[in-house]
């Protein structure tokens, strides 16, 4: 079997960085795996029995630009015109705590595939000929969208931890609503592993399975063998159902998969929860800000609007205004009654927050006196707003011009 003739094999640069490497190369992995699919593929990545060393000089002697990017593990990285390029030496691990592995390089390419995770990603290609090389019977697996570890899966957990999240992952990408009984209970046996690892490295594999199509039947998977234990410290008590809910709701409104949405569906509402549970992960600053503008809690504490916009449609562009229209469209999808969710989301389609008219120049010019009755008077003034939708200009005028400024209102 080979390859399918791909755009990606024709990359500017490729075909001298094989030439470089003297025939003593293959395709490994995704790209492969992807192509198979006719999906897009993004990284391109190689594998070769030549040495970290000895690739970097040919490379260099090919005027190639390469850079150690992992050298210690085999790893260096080609930077061609249309993106980098992964090369790696074959090697087979001597030996690991689940976090780190020492390994040995090896010239042996079933040697290098036993040592991969699941058959479908131990999948090679000769970059000439596009023949594949399959040793662990990777293409009917992709076939029957089966996801399979290679060997034990017991013993290729214990070697990566990290493991059990890209199974899940990889379910929910590839594989149909079915799991093998080994590779589940392998998986649940290992779960309290996931504490020895470093919080980044769980978050980021979490939310790539939370941004997939559709990652019910992984996550649900996930809540059966209680792996999320060991992830946060706790899930909503309908974790699973509120999950089910937004997946529905997003497809019925064609509203693109969010990591971020789909991780708020599964915290518990509790706003100082949701806080924790996103600082224990170490997510970036950016992350908690966004999960914690999507709590209900946080419409009343923290933004000064009233939760009932989840029941009215008619002002789900406050929230809009207050935070972003990314944001109270996700607010919708995951809170707002079935009854007006349609209208919800009709209020914010193609609608762009517009400015405040009016500044705390403004109110001194009419005669308030500077000091911090200038700020609290404007946000009466912006208030009242928000709550008449955002009327043009003359209105706030004609509003602030109505106010008795020498009574300090």
């Amino acid at each position: 079997m080979k390859l399918p003739p791909s755009d990606w094999t024709k990359r500017r640069g490729l075909a001298a960085l094989i030439a470089a490497l003297d025939g003593k190369a293959r395709f490994v992995g995704g790209a492969v795996r992807d192509s198979l699919r006719g999906a897009e593929v993004k990284d391109v990545d190689i594998a070769t029995p030549l040495l970290p060393d000895d690739v970097m000089d040919r490379l260099r002697a090919a005027s190639i630009k390469v850079i150690p990017t992992g050298i210690d593990h085999g790893t260096v990285t080609a930077l061609l015109p249309d993106g980098p390029v992964e090369i790696t030496t074959l090697r087979r691990d001597v030996s690991t705590d689940g976090r780190r592995a020492t390994v040995a390089f090896s010239d042996d390419w079933r040697e290098d595939a036993a040592r991969r995770d699941f058959t479908i990603n131990a999948l090679f290609a000769d970059p000439e000929t596009l023949e594949i090389f399959d040793y662990f019977d990777g293409l009917e697996d992709l076939e029957q969208r089966r996801i399979r570890f290679i060997g034990s899966a017991a013993e290729r957990i214990a070697e990566d931890h990290l493991r059990i999240m890209r199974y899940f992952r990889f379910l929910a990408r590839f594989g149909l609503d079915e799991l093998e009984a080994e590779a589940f209970q392998a998986c649940a046996n290992a779960a309290p592993r996931l504490g020895q690892l470093s919080r980044e490295r769980v978050a980021d594999e979490l939310l790539k399975l939370l941004a997939t199509d559709d990652p019910r039947f992984a996550v649900g998977k996930m809540l059966d063998a209680k792996i999320f234990d060991h992830i946060i410290a706790e899930t909503d008590e309908q974790a699973g159902a509120m999950l089910d809910r937004l997946v529905n709701r997003e497809q019925t409104h064609t509203a693109k998969p969010s990591a971020v949405r789909r991780f708020v569906a599964l915290l518990p509402k509790d706003r100082d929860k949701q806080s924790a549970i996103a600082k224990s992960l170490k997510l970036s600053k950016k992350l908690q800000k966004a999960i914690i503008d999507r709590s209900p809690a946080q419409l009343d504490a923290g933004l000064q609007l009233d939760p009932a916009l989840l029941q009215r449609a008619d002002i789900i562009r406050a929230l809009a205004y207050r935070t972003s229209v990314e944001t109270a469209r996700d607010v919708a999808l995951l809170f707002a009654d079935d009854a007006i969710l349609s209208e919800m989301l009709a209020q914010l389609k193609d609608w762009t927050p517009p400015i405040f008219p009016m500044s705390g120049g403004d109110l001194i010019e009419r005669g308030l006196k500077p000091g911090p009755i200038v700020a609290r008077t404007l946000a009466n003034i912006e208030q009242a707003w928000i709550d008449n939708g955002f009327p043009d200009e003359k209105w706030v005028t004609e509003f602030a011009d109505g106010l008795d400024f020498n009574r300090g209102t």
